[in-house]
């Protein structure tokens, strides 16, 4: 093995061209073949030291596998050199697939599709745990505005929605406003004075305002929309999930059209024989 020298500021004039920098037995290792590893942007102390250190690692793979080489069979590296074709073959089939995939593939799947496929399969979309839609107002006690607020939340239009948010903002009242959104009905309960390890599961009935109260401000949620465990999860929560799916499906649509496309081809220019096939048809 070669010493490789590292100098100060510049690359030493040994690591450029075609020069070897290292050899093991009838193996030598090129700077040519390093160059083109070397990461971008360095230079001098640090592309010098880049080389010395491939090189070393170069050389003990060298070792080992001639090592290797001495102490197995030839059953045992043929054994190993089957394994290596069938990964370069994997590779290539799998680069050759993504690149038919790639210049065919349409992902830009319809809503009506996403529909469709989780009307069919509702039964995959199982909740573990209970999702809710909702508003929560926090008044302080007494406020005397409350019933006006009330009757603003309780409306479903628009205009009502954002009268209440501006009021709201300038008494500086709490609204959250979550009916856009599903949450965890834990996690909607934790904004609210609710007893730890109580069970609400009732309030799940009900569209109207409730309220719940702590010591200094009265809570009014209403709840929108409620999806229990057990049930189907709302279309938003696994819409992407679903995309993926139908980006798989046709994914592997094209990829066997195209084994069809190769195999029809291959028979009518009569590169394919099977002959197994032959010998049943004698038989």
């Amino acid at each position: 093995m070669l010493l490789l020298a590292v100098g100060c500021r510049e690359l030493p004039a040994y690591f450029k061209g075609g020069a070897p920098l290292a050899k093991v037995g009838h193996r030598t290792l090129y700077l040519h073949e390093v160059e083109r590893l070397a990461p971008a942007g360095i230079a001098g102390d640090d592309s010098a030291a880049f080389y010395r250190m491939y090189a070393d690692r170069w050389v003990a793979r060298q070792l080992k596998l001639g090592e290797a080489e001495r102490i197995f069979s030839e059953a045992e590296l043929a054994d190993v050199e089957a394994m290596v074709e069938e990964y370069r073959q994997s590779l290539l089939i799998r680069k050759l697939e993504r690149h038919y995939v790639d210049i065919r593939i349409d992902t830009a799947f319809t809503e009506e599709s996403v529909q469709a496929y989780y009307n069919a399969h509702l039964e995959d979309f199982k909740s573990d745990r209970t999702l809710v839609k909702g508003r929560i107002l926090r008044l302080p006690d007494g406020e005397r505005q409350t019933r006006k607020l009330l009757g603003l939340m309780r409306s479903p239009s628009p205009e009502s929605r954002k009268d209440l948010e501006d009021i709201c903002t300038k008494q500086n009242f709490l609204f959250e406003d979550l009916a856009s959104e599903w949450v965890d009905w834990d996690d909607f309960l934790s904004r609210l004075p609710a007893l730890r390890d109580h069970d609400y599961s009732s309030l799940l009935a009900s569209s109207d305002v409730q309220q719940m109260r702590d010591n200094y401000s009265n809570y009014y949620f209403q709840l929108v929309s409620v999806r229990r465990a057990g049930e189907a999860l709302p279309l938003e929560r696994v819409r992407e999930t679903i995309r993926r799916i139908l980006f798989n499906q046709r994914q592997g649509e094209l990829i066997r059209s195209h084994e069809r496309e190769l195999r029809e081809a291959a028979d009518e220019r009569g590169r394919v024989k099977i002959y197994y096939e032959t010998e049943e048809q004698s038989e």
